[in-house]
């Protein structure tokens, strides 16, 4: 099938063609009769190479074209696409069904795309995309409530809803360098109240189909909210557009104009979404799985298709977790008896470690501060050593910085932002600093080597600089990406790093215990029907987590069923294709070439990481 691109050119080199057929004046004057006409020489069809490279590149303007906030986090906010700093995304029920109908359109688009035709990186490109497409398709056909695909069946929850998410953009993603980027963020500002009123409309359809937030999820999701509800002069969103225009010395009155929209438009927008979360408390039930919503337990087993991009049953991946988390104990146990702490399970001997305030850093502001300098020192220290490991690395640097306390109380422990593709903004490893009692010191190291190097910035920051269309540079998949950063932790682990830190060991174990209790503890929510106090209470005794942590954990996985299996799914699969290359391979087995191989290729299903670490395998061999 032809690209507009590539009908363009074929018409270009059709009038090429026509032009060279003129005859010259000399051999006009003698012929008695006009020429003949000169045949039409037809170009060939594209390729199906050349099909899927228009069709790549039509998704990718396509995704730019109606998501200016992804334009926004890609640095791509100028010149011809400088208009997109003035909007933010459609959340309305028209453009959800509107974006159903694209991603059915794209998806039979990459269907008439001869896939026997393709090779190497071609065929992976074809294969990433159509996993994608064809997954959420398929949640799109079967759901018609939250997200569109399946994974978010709730349109406003603790961590869903652009009440939680818009302020943290606007604070972090929006660059504010002239008078028009404030400018911008004023009209970013005024649209976030018909955002708000978007997704209230969103929410009161769900709510029509039988779809309510649990209890617990509506009374986070309302205190986060009235925390936004403030003194205009106090406010985030106000103070963030004020205070960087007067750094950059910008002329204008921009607190006050933030102010009045705040006041006049972002205030009742959101008070009309506390008014409809307090209209459903008395409908919401305390049952904590998605299995009680519409067509709920298949929505679960397409949630997990999609994150671990794998056929695994729950109850396949329910046992999975079992098992990790008896052979991670049983080290665990080991390293806690050496370190003194003998008594209780290993959970509740993580949980001795955790309250152990020697651990702790002062939660103050100057204490946190000391965590953030610390946790940057690692981060170089760890680059240094990246070549060991690595042939390619990042171009872009990589920050360590605070979560915003406005979003804190229901944010993750930690999480990346990857750097924007004009090389303006670095990438950032956010972490959560609502308590620091939450974050002891034996556990940052690993958290540091998943959320930074060399873990996600290594991951993603390759691909995005990675010679691959700007479609795939992009795209994030789950299990692919969540799996190798916890596949990091264990890297960070087999390098060494805890040789002389016992403890910090113990932090690496507890890390990869939390991952394997998630596995527990969310296909029990969704498949088990367990309760939610169930779940905190299985998490804390695998992981030894606090219980407010656990808590914090728990609610997310309610919002977000599925996703948090993702990581040690994605991680034993790196772990396994490691372990096959160097089996296949022997002494030519290079854990250089084999990173380079699995992270050029991009972000990928776990099928297709399966395919090109064979194709790896066999170039090594032949080499």
């Amino acid at each position: 099938m032809l690209s507009r691109r590539q009908l363009l050119l074929t018409a270009g080199a059709s009038a090429a063609l026509a032009g060279c057929a003129t005859a010259r004046p000399e051999a006009a004057a003698v012929a008695a009769a006009p020429p003949p006409p000169a045949p039409v020489v037809q170009p060939p069809p594209p390729s199906p190479d050349q099909q899927l490279v228009g069709f790549m590149d039509e998704v990718f303007q396509e995704a730019l074209r109606d998501s200016p906030q992804l334009v926004t986090s890609l640095g791509l906010d100028k010149a011809e696409r400088a208009a997109a700093k003035s909007r933010l995304d459609n959340a309305s029920l028209e453009e959800a069904a509107r974006q159903k109908r694209i991603t059915n359109e794209q998806l039979n688009r990459l269907r008439a795309i001869d896939r026997s035709r393709l090779a190497g990186m071609a065929a992976v490109n074809y294969d990433s995309l159509m996993d994608a497409l064809a997954v959420n398709d398929e949640g799109n056909r079967r759901y018609a409530y939250g997200y569109n695909g399946a994974g978010q069946p709730y349109v406003l929850s603790q961590l869903t809803g652009s009440y939680q998410q818009i302020p943290d953009f606007l604070g972090t993603q929006h660059v504010i360098e002239t008078k028009a980027d404030a400018d911008a963020y004023l009209a970013r500002l005024d649209a976030f109240a018909g955002v708000m009123d978007q997704e209230t409309e969103r929410t009161r359809h769900d709510v029509g189909l039988g779809v309510i937030p649990p209890d617990f999820v509506i009374e986070r999701s309302l205190t986060q909210m009235k925390g936004l509800v403030e003194n205009p002069a106090k406010s985030p969103l106000v103070r963030s557009v004020a205070d960087r225009a007067k750094q950059k010395n910008i002329p204008g009155d921009y607190e006050g104009q933030a102010a009045a929209i705040y006041r006049d438009k972002v205030v009742p927008a959101l008070n009309r979404q506390i008014a409809l979360m307090n209209e459903l408390r008395p409908r919401a039930v305390h049952d904590a799985g998605c299995w009680r919503l519409p067509n709920g337990e298949e929505y679960y087993r397409t949630s997990l298709r999609s994150s671990t991009t794998t056929t695994l049953t729950p109850d396949e991946i329910h046992e999975m977790g079992l098992d990790q988390a008896r052979q991670l104990s049983a080290r665990a146990d080991v390293l806690l008896k050496k370190a003194g702490y003998s008594r209780g399970t290993v959970g509740q001997r993580i949980q001795q470690l955790y309250k152990d305030k020697k651990y702790h850093y002062p939660n103050t502001d100057a204490g946190k501060e000391k965590l953030i300098a610390d946790l940057n020192k690692q981060v170089q220290a760890m680059s240094a050593r990246l070549p060991q490991m690595f042939g390619t690395l990042p171009k872009a640097p990589v920050e360590v910085r605070r979560v915003p306390k406005f979003i804190e109380a229901g944010a993750p422990g930690g999480y990346y932002n990857q750097p924007s593709l004009d090389g303006t903004r670095p990438g950032i490893y956010w972490i959560n600093l609502r308590h620091t009692a939450e974050n002891p010191t034996w556990t940052l190291p690993t958290l540091t080597y998943h959320e930074a190097v060399p873990g996600h910035h290594n991951q993603l920051a390759l691909q995005q600089e990675a010679d691959l269309p700007m479609i795939r540079r992009v795209l994030f998949n789950s299990a692919y990406a969540e799996g190798w950063a916890l596949y990091a932790e264990q890297l960070a682990q087999e390098m060494g790093l805890y040789a002389d830190d016992p403890l910090g060991e113990v932090g690496y174990l507890q890390s990869s215990l939390f991952r394997s209790a998630r596995l527990v503890v969310d296909t029990g929510l969704h498949h088990k029907r367990w309760s939610r106090e169930k779940a905190i209470a299985t998490m804390t005794s695998i992981d030894g987590s606090p219980t407010s942590a656990a808590t914090t954990e728990i609610e997310r996985y309610c919002v977000w069923p599925g996703q948090a299996c993702s990581y040690m799914v994605g991680k034993l699969t790196w772990v396994r294709l490691r372990d096959k290359a160097r089996a296949a391979l022997g002494p030519k087995f290079d854990y250089r070439k084999f990173h380079d191989a699995g992270l050029l290729t991009g972000s990928v299903p776990m099928t297709v990481l399966e395919n090109v670490v064979d194709s790896y395998i066999a170039a090594t061999r032949t080499a």
